[in-house]
């Protein structure tokens, strides 16, 4: 779930190396391959470790959700280095996940043709981590201070300039809080389903600042390529359906699931996953503000609209493109 304009970079080199790969996807076509049970595979590239945030997509896979609807899903586990546009525009995965601002940006910048068709998330988990104590209750107190943030992040270039934080001194991020629980003072980027849980757990109580507090709420996707939805779009309704269907049932009991991920990823522990989980449930994260009407996995062409907007007012987007290519709703019923 992270994303800078580093990776930017390196989508923009990934798809210079993969022209020719997506000339052969265009002449051959991407093909749904047939598993021996019958089943038709697919593969999702998950944007990190296997966890809680990936949550309905295991549901699915463990209920047999994917299976009902004829499918054999592979979840293939991301990390730091993983940039899933280029392993989906080549049909070497299926289905990938990234933030609709990041979509955006590989479409205009890379040219890297995928369209996203469900949202994980309803909104953006991230934001900016702070000491319990600290004296800074708004984003305009940030001004004059120090944060460890990921060098060209989207969302940091927005909040610096929306609040004009001209003298906020930018250090390296490190996806730790090792420093954090050390300094006091200490200012940092973080996932409000995350970090929080490991710095209280040491006994440092946290706030946060969370981007969509700021006006800054991308989606959280899930996408596939403009030739594969053109070619099965029978398939990715049915990943859909399925993919929405995990989401809803771990939103209720995400018990069976988390012991699965936990057997995926030794790295978590039962006390973190809950913690998860419950960030995600109880700030809206998959199912969205409304609770008489859950948004789970839909997408709202205005925040589309408002997201381009801002992405072109910040000069990131380097060629206009129709934001409604970067996204469908065909699949969403």
């Amino acid at each position: 779930m992270r994303h800078s304009r580093v990776a930017q970079l390196v989508v923009q080199q990934l798809a210079l190396a993969l022209t020719f790969l997506f000339a052969l996807s265009s002449l051959a076509g991407c093909h749904s391959t047939p598993s021996a049970s019958g089943l038709t595979t697919v593969k999702l590239q998950t944007d990190w470790y296997p966890q809680p945030e990936h949550g309905g997509f295991y549901t699915a896979q463990l209920k047999g959700y994917y299976k009902a609807e004829g499918l054999d899903v592979q979840i293939v586990p991301g990390g730091p280095y993983v940039t899933g546009e280029g392993l989906v525009a080549s049909n070497a995965v299926q289905f990938g996940m990234n933030s609709s601002d990041h979509v955006l940006e590989a479409i205009a910048n890379s040219g890297i043709p995928i369209v996203a068709v469900g949202a994980t998330m309803q909104h953006d988990p991230q934001g900016i981590l702070l000491h319990a104590s600290s004296p800074i209750h708004t984003w305009t107190d940030l001004d004059g201070h120090t944060i460890a943030v990921k060098p060209g992040s989207t969302w940091w270039e927005f909040i610096r300039r929306k609040f004009r934080l001209d003298h906020v001194h930018e250090i390296p991020a490190t996806y730790s809080v090792a420093n954090f629980l050390q300094d006091p003072t200490y200012i940092q980027q973080g996932f409000v389903t995350s970090e929080p849980f490991f710095a209280q757990k040491a006994g440092v109580p946290t706030r946060m600042l969370l981007n969509r507090d700021a006006g800054y709420d991308p989606y959280r996707v899930f996408y596939t390529s403009q030739s594969y939805a053109a070619e099965h779009p029978d398939v990715v309704a049915k990943f859909v359906r399925a993919s929405i269907r995990g989401w809803t049932d771990y939103l209720a009991d995400p018990t069976a699931t988390n012991a699965l991920l936990q057997k995926l990823n030794p790295a978590l522990n039962p006390d973190a996953m809950n913690f998860s989980y419950q960030a995600l449930k109880s700030g809206n994260y998959i199912t969205g503000d409304d609770p008489t009407s859950p948004q789970t996995g839909q997408f709202s062409p205005a925040r589309w609209s408002t997201m381009y907007q801002q992405l072109l007012d910040l000069k990131v987007i380097q060629k206009p493109i129709d934001p409604t290519t970067a996204y469908t709703t065909k699949f969403l019923k």
